[in-house]
Parts: structure tokens; sequence; C-alpha cells
């Protein structure tokens, strides 16, 4: 299979449809070798939730071996500031950094600070979409999708409302660093970010060492583990990775999610009508459906074997999650969007020790926007054809115009 003419990334059509190449790639086989991206792709379900678990992958290989000793090339100097960044926060290491990292953030980002956030998040909720019902409709990811998460993102951390606004550029800008192969004008974007953003989290990380609060960098402050306490990048990476992934997946699941809702009547009718049976089953269909994040990269750190193909060490997977996720050897119908799916097996937080620890934070957004578009705009409706942007890695709309 000549793997390239399938698998298109950079593609318009690929990425508006990638269901049809992601059955073909399943067909072929389990671990098939992209020359272009220099990757191996794992189309299977069965597959990527194993290898989301398997301790001879890595999301780093930093703590094992240096770039030469793993037959790879630094990434270049003038980057550094974006690895700096990306390389200190937990989704980008690995034992032993990685679990001390993990388990002090968790003793500030417990399920309790998740719950004490609940009224905030649904008021704020409903009064954008009440914004939106009184402006006639309008642009559903600038008014409600995006402003919701990180508005709770920044009320967790602690970020003055006057200072909110810098936030979500900051993110796009870093977030372009994750597509497959980036251009140096993203990678120059992403630094001047980076070093933007550190900065400004550096001095807030010392007012509230004077002066803590309630709010979670107070608590990374506090959070200490054998009379260890987290250093200062490690906070400050902690911070963006919090923001970057607690609100990029999250605009986009919302998104995509009432897209696929509006382009299904029949379902958006079922769910209007018994929106508190079937929401909760209703909000992991669409993560399901259509994928915020459609690949995540791993690391071979160890040979290994896929479906009879020997993979070794210093190669890279592409754990395929869009494909996973409609692979319909773990799901019945996959090209089905059935709101009341029991069985639902779904990778879109990941798996293993790097599953995402802000996923009751990220459903408890979608559920709060979604009730209240279900309750407040109840003749919700496309206005215009949405338009994807043009990413692969990161999948969401440019805009998603509706009427109510």
């Amino acid at each position: 299979m000549d793997v390239t003419a399938v698998f298109a990334p950079s593609s318009p059509e690929f990425i508006a449809d990638p269901w049809p190449a992601y059955a073909e790639l399943r067909a072929a086989g389990r671990a098939l070798y992209c020359a272009p991206t220099d990757q191996w792709l794992i189309p299977h379900h069965a597959d990527v939730s194993a290898l989301l678990r398997d301790r001879r992958l890595g999301r780093t290989y930093l703590h094992r071996f240096t770039h030469e000793e793993f037959g790879r090339a630094a990434p270049p100097p003038e980057h550094e500031p974006f690895h700096v960044l990306n390389d200190n926060g937990i989704l980008d290491l690995e034992a032993p950094a990685h679990p001390r990292i993990r388990r002090l953030v968790a003793k500030a980002f417990t399920p309790r600070t998740v719950e004490r956030l609940r009224p905030y998040i649904e008021e704020l909720a409903d009064e954008l979409v009440r914004e939106l019902v009184a402006d006639g409709g309008g642009d559903l990811a600038a008014k409600v999708a995006e402003p919701l998460p990180v508005a709770v993102i920044a009320q967790l951390l602690g970020v003055p409302e006057s200072d909110r606004h810098l936030l979500r550029p900051w993110s796009a800008a870093i977030c372009g660093m994750y597509e497959l192969r980036p251009s140096e004008e993203t990678a120059a974007k992403a630094v001047a970010a980076s070093l933007e953003f550190s900065a400004y989290l550096r001095e807030l990380i010392a007012a509230r060492r004077e002066s803590p609060g309630d709010d979670l960098i107070s608590g990374l402050i506090a959070a200490h583990e054998d009379g260890r306490s987290l250093g200062e990048q490690e906070m400050i990476s902690t911070c963006v990775l919090l923001l970057n992934a607690g609100h990029e997946a999250t605009v986009n699941a919302t998104v995509n999610g009432w897209h696929a809702l509006l382009r299904h009547p029949d379902r958006l009718a079922e769910l209007r009508a018994d929106p508190d049976g079937l929401l909760p089953t209703a909000i992991e269909e669409l993560l399901r459906h259509d994928t915020p994040l459609q690949l995540f990269e791993r690391w071979v750190l160890d040979d290994v074997e896929i479906g009879g193909v020997h993979i070794p060490r210093g190669s890279e997977l592409a754990l395929l999650f869009g494909s996973a996720n409609r692979d319909p050897a773990a799901f019945t119908r996959p090209a089905e969007l059935d709101l009341a799916r029991r069985d639902n097996p779904h990778i879109s937080f990941g798996a293993g020790v790097h599953y995402c620890l802000g996923a009751p934070l990220a459903r408890l957004e979608l559920t709060a926007s979604a009730r209240a578009l279900l309750r407040r705009a109840p003749t919700l409706r496309l206005a215009a054809e949405p338009v994807r942007r043009p990413n692969f890695v990161i999948r969401g709309f440019q805009e998603l115009l509706v009427e109510v």
C-alpha cells in the first residue's frame, strides 16, 4: 500500500474528511510506515489503547538517551524557549520526573477543586449563551466555545480578569508546534509566545509566594511530597500545559460536537427531548465521533513488534486517535452518531500514565455549555457552511456561524 496516497495530513480534503482514509489504513495493517513524516502510523483502537500504556514507549527519550544516542537531531537552538517550556510539563515527561510532578499537581488540582468551580462554570456558560441568543446568533466558537474554558482555566490559576485576553493568543501560538512538521514561521511565533507567557507566569508566581490565595498557582506552590516541591520552571510549564490542554481540546470538542449535532437534526431533537437522560452519554459520543486531537506521538525506547512488524528503538509512532475512535472492532456502527451509546471506550483523553488530568473539568465545561444551549437556544441552526482550520492534529473549525 502507498501510505502517502492515503494519509495526507496537509491536504484540505483529508482534513475535512479523514474517515475513509482511516478505514483504508486499518484494512492495510496495524503499523504502516509514513516516509514524509518519518513515523509509523497506528490506526487500530486495540493497538492505540495498548501502546498508550506500554512503558517501552515514551513521550520523551531524554530521560534515557541523548539526542545522538537515540539517532535524532537536537532541536535548533533558536527553538530552545519553546522546548524548555514544553519539555518540563507532565505531558512530555517520563519517570522519575513525571510521576513526581503529576502527584504534586494532583494535590492542587483535586476533584474538590474542580467541583468548586461548578457554579462559576454553569453561570458563565449560561451568560455566554444568553448573549449569543440576544444577538440572534453569531460565531458559536468565538462567543461560547472559546471564552468559557479560557475563563475557567484563568479563574482556576488566579489570572486577573484584566490579563485574560493574553492567554488565548499565547496558547494558539504554542499549540501550532504540535502539528506535523511545523514551519519556521510557526516555530518563531511559538518561541515568542513561550518567552512572553513564561515571563508573565514568573511574575504571577512571585506575587502568589508573597500573598497566597485559593487559586491553583498558590496550591502548586504549597504542594510538597517527601520534602520536595515544584521548581519554578516546573510550575510555569504546568500552568501553560493546563491552559493549552485545558482549553484547546475543549474549544474544539464543543465546536466539533455542535457541528455534528446540527448536521444530525434527528439526534439533536432526541437530545433536546431528554437532556438529563442523554447528556452524559452524548458528551462521550461527541468526543468520540469527531475527535479534537487526531494524533498523539510516542517514541520507541525499546524495540517493539506490532502486527508482526518489527519497529526499532529510535522510531516514532503516530497513534491515530481519530481512526481508533472510528474502529469497527471497538465500536458498533462507528460512523453513526449514537448519543445513547453505552459501550464507548473512546481514547480522546488518552490512557495510561498520561491520561488527561483535566478530563473531569473538560466534561463539566462541555456539559454546562451544552445544557445552556439546549435550554436557551431551542431553534439553534447553522447559518453558513463552516470551514475547517488547516490543521490535522488539533481538529477544529475556523468558526461556526449559527442562528437562533
